[in-house]
């Protein structure tokens, strides 16, 4: 009996597939880096994660998880083989409680849609990936997703309050709960929050909301330099301002928006900030007011100020393009989602452009200045198909990573370790810290089944 006759038999027929193009849309992500699974099984409660995880576990069978398969870095590339386990089925949306300001969810319920239905309610789900509209809540608790609104609101991991997990033998862990303050005994949540699909499989989650700020405003202005760009920034923070997203972008990302959308839509300038405020209504008129003042003081060009939803969603269209004006050039972005104290917010901008010069390739910034998480992507021609240009991409990463790790910095600070910043993971953490990674896994994952291949490699 080959292995999807003996998943048929524990799980059913609908939902283990071994056909070419299911495999092939199971075999990677939105990096460059693919594998095909044996098969795939696609699992419709946490009974059928139970049963595969403990047949897996007893057979030494790799099983990679995955949700929407919109991440950066080959997290879910079954580079070991095996089963891909999709938890798409799994989506739903099983609580919306605004009493005790919860929301219980599966894995496979898509980013968006969940802010939507709590915010149809007068509830507020504050991280807001760009991908948000194709990631899954899933796959944000297992790369701790954030967004422009982290800087006032947190990450995933400051909104998972409780979590159903299915460890390695099949076993179901519960953790945490609806309550909003835990303290009994370790915290399991943050342990399982952010480890990629290496320590279990998450079934459940029961999420923090917040309530729905009344009133938003949104400022966009343009500067002839990043460097007075970034001067505005401290200077809003100086000020005693915490809005709830500010978002920079540089002279080669405003280019590629201005070929890719027109000239109408993108503002003139070198730099572009986008500030973002919510709250009582009245609190953000007259914080939009104290802030336009303190960017015409600093010579900033194109300034406009939008109040409510509609408008505000406007101004962010052009920052929510910025992805896809940049892979319209045609050449392949390569997003690195580095974190820089924020004071070296400008040199890590004039970093970028020796980079350029030194490797040869565009370099585009933009991202979340007020948190210090600047998404730095290298433009490199024929990167698919030219293994030359790929090595050639690794000596500028291997330039960009040690300044940012020398700066005290991380090399990532949403999209994860995966595949494509495995090389870098000796760089980034102490023989210590490796080894206690190490130890965690061998604990919960002893026969090392679990996204095998990945940064941490499988042992036992």
């Amino acid at each position: 009996m080959d292995l999807k006759e003996k998943l048929v038999e524990l799980i059913g027929a609908e939902a283990v597939s071994n056909e070419s193009d299911v495999l092939a849309e199971h075999s990677g992500d939105k990096w460059f880096a693919a594998h095909e699974p044996e098969v795939v099984v696609f699992a419709g409660s946490t009974s059928d994660v139970g049963k595969l995880l403990k047949f897996a576990s007893r057979e030494k069978i790799p099983v990679t998880a995955r949700g929407g398969g919109f991440g950066y870095v080959g997290g879910c590339v079954p580079v070991r083989g095996g089963i891909a386990l999709s938890l798409a089925r799994m989506n739903q949306i099983k609580e919306i409680n605004f009493a005790d300001a919860i929301a219980i969810v599966e894995p496979g319920v898509f980013t968006a849609d969940l802010k939507a239905a709590v915010r149809a309610q007068k509830l507020f789900y504050p991280p807001d990936p760009a991908s948000m509209k194709d990631c899954t809540i899933g796959g944000n608790v297992a790369t701790n997703a954030g967004g422009p609104r982290c800087l006032k609101y947190g990450v995933t991991r400051n909104y998972a309050i409780g979590l159903e997990v299915v460890l390695a033998n099949g076993e179901v862990l519960r953790t945490g709960g609806r309550v909003h303050k835990n303290k009994t005994g370790f915290d399991l949540i943050s342990l399982f929050v952010g480890s990629e699909g290496l320590l279990g499989v998450v079934t459940e989650i029961t999420l923090r909301l917040l309530p729905l700020p009344p009133g938003r405003a949104t400022l966009s202005a343009a500067f002839a330099t990043a460097a007075q760009a970034a001067e505005a920034v401290r200077a809003i923070f100086a000020a005693g301002f915490l809005p709830a997203s500010l978002e920079i972008a540089d002279h080669f990302t405003l280019e590629a928006a201005r070929r890719d959308l027109g000239k109408m839509i993108v503002p003139d300038g070198n730099a572009h900030l986008l500030i973002d405020l919510d709250g009582q209504e009245e609190s953000v008129r007259s914080e939009a007011s104290a802030i336009r003042e303190l960017l015409e003081k600093r010579k900033a060009n194109a300034l406009k100020v939008a109040t409510g939803e509609a408008d505000c969603e406007k101004l962010w269209a052009l920052r929510r393009q910025f992805s896809n004006s940049l892979r319209a050039t045609g050449l392949t972005k390569l997003n690195q989602d580095i974190v820089v104290p924020r004071s070296r917010l400008v040199d890590l901008m004039e970093f970028a452009e020796t980079l350029q010069t030194k490797h040869g390739f565009p370099i585009a910034c933009f991202g979340h200045a007020g948190d210090g998480n600047i998404h730095v992507n290298i433009m490199a021609d024929r990167y698919n198909r030219d293994i030359t240009v790929r090595e050639k991409v690794e000596h500028a990463l291997d330039d960009l990573f040690a300044q940012v790790l020398a700066w005290g910095g991380v090399i990532t600070g949403e999209h994860g370790i995966g595949l494509a910043k495995k090389r870098w993971w000796p760089d980034a953490t102490s023989g210590v810290a490796r080894e206690l990674h190490c130890q965690l896994k061998q604990t919960l994952d002893p026969r090392g089944i679990l996204n095998p291949g990945k940064f941490i490699e499988p042992s036992g």
